[in-house]
């Protein structure tokens, strides 16, 4: 889980991690009366993904009229296929030497990476001005490692990459994260130092054992959405293309990525990720009736394609949900194209046959009449 910069600094001032103060304006683009004192402010496009300097979505302003601006003209924007729901605007850092800090979970351990030489242009930077080591995933092996990586700087970088890095540390294994990096890390003259950016990615199957983490997703549900629905449904469910025109009602997360990537292979748009396990499909049509709603609010969605590999539920059961689930989601009027394998196969065709929906045996055929519908709508 991606959080957003406002998210990712709340947390890590938990941790005692020194960030810009600072504010969020919602959808409203109201800025509070009181911004943080003295400007000038940074205004902050909220998105899960980086590189939002060069997109354009990081402006600095000298005054609350140009705050109040910038953040109307970034607030609804879609970039990098997400909408700016909210912007971070936050007192800006001035007088300070830009440095790099992360720590990122590694197959042997953690990753531990400083440089002197941070800022917007961090991927190029030459590797012989970048220090890594990987060691154990424990909170005084990273403060340790840091402080080896960092002999022979200049005193306030190093004191102040020491003192970030035992605090990071402790951040990073306490909400047990996958990735933190702070790009840039300001440092004053005398030491003194703040997180002017945070890039944290948080491990999904840990919510169940960090409170903060699992309030700021319920909080926030529209801007983690995928991670809200496996919370609250004990399933995957992410939109992957707002644009798209294929809605996907399929099971297995190795199945399901492979057909959206045939899909973009072939031309094809596919709106959604869903991984339910089979078993899920099973009893009472509930979580069918919540696919298909979210799905149905895809504003370019013209057809769903059903892909069920079925083990241990039945596929007699299985379509006969579906259509139940179809009947009560009256605002859903796409056509529905089948493709299932496994057991119970020809109770399946008859419930379907009945509701005029098309079953395939062969997901390539399915796919075919996809585009066929598409093309001639």
């Amino acid at each position: 889980m991606f959080l957003h910069e406002q998210d990712a600094k709340q947390l890590l001032a938990r941790y005692g991690v020194a960030v810009p103060p600072g504010c969020v304006v919602g959808m409203d683009g109201v800025l509070p009366a009181d911004l943080p004192q003295p400007g000038p402010w940074m205004v902050k496009g909220q998105i899960s993904a980086g590189g939002r300097g060069k997109a354009g979505i990081v402006r600095k302003v000298a005054d609350r009229a140009e705050a109040a601006s910038q953040a109307q003209s970034m607030l609804g924007r879609m970039v990098k296929g997400r909408r700016i729901e909210r912007v971070r605007v936050e007192q800006c850092v001035t007088g300070a030497t830009e440095l790099y800090i992360g720590l990122l979970l590694d197959a042997g351990g953690v990753r531990v990476i400083v440089s002197l030489k941070g800022g917007i242009e961090i991927e190029h930077v030459p590797a012989a001005d970048v220090h890594g080591e990987v060691v154990r995933l424990d909170t005084i092996a990273i403060a340790d490692c840091v402080a080896r990586l960092v002999v022979g700087f200049e005193p306030a970088a190093a004191q102040a990459l020491r003192e970030a890095g035992a605090r990071l540390a402790h951040a990073f294994v306490a909400a047990e994260l996958r990735l933190i990096e702070i790009n840039p890390l300001f440092v004053h003259a005398d030491g003194r130092w703040v997180a002017g950016d945070a890039k944290i990615v948080a491990d999904e199957n840990a919510l169940e054992r960090q409170p903060a983490l699992r309030e700021l997703v319920r909080a926030e549900a529209s801007q983690y959405a995928g991670v809200a629905v496996k919370l609250e449904h004990g399933f995957d469910y992410v939109v992957v293309d707002p644009e798209g025109e294929i809605g996907l009602l399929t099971t297995g997360a190795g199945l399901s990525m492979m057909l959206i990537d045939e899909l973009r292979a072939m031309n094809l748009k596919p709106y959604n990720f869903l991984d339910v396990r089979t078993g899920g499909f099973r009893g009472d049509p509930t979580r069918l009736i919540n696919v298909l709603k979210w799905i149905n609010a895809g504003a370019n969605v013209r057809i769903v394609l059903v892909n069920i590999f079925a083990g241990i539920t039945d596929l007699g059961e299985f379509s006969r949900l579906l259509v139940e689930a179809i009947k009560q989601v009256p605002e859903f009027r796409v056509p529905v194209v089948a493709r299932l394998a496994g057991n119970g196969l020809a109770a399946a065709r008859e419930n379907l046959a009945a509701a005029g929906i098309a079953l395939y045996t062969d997901l390539d055929a399915a796919i075919a009449e996809v585009r066929r519908q598409l093309e001639a709508s």
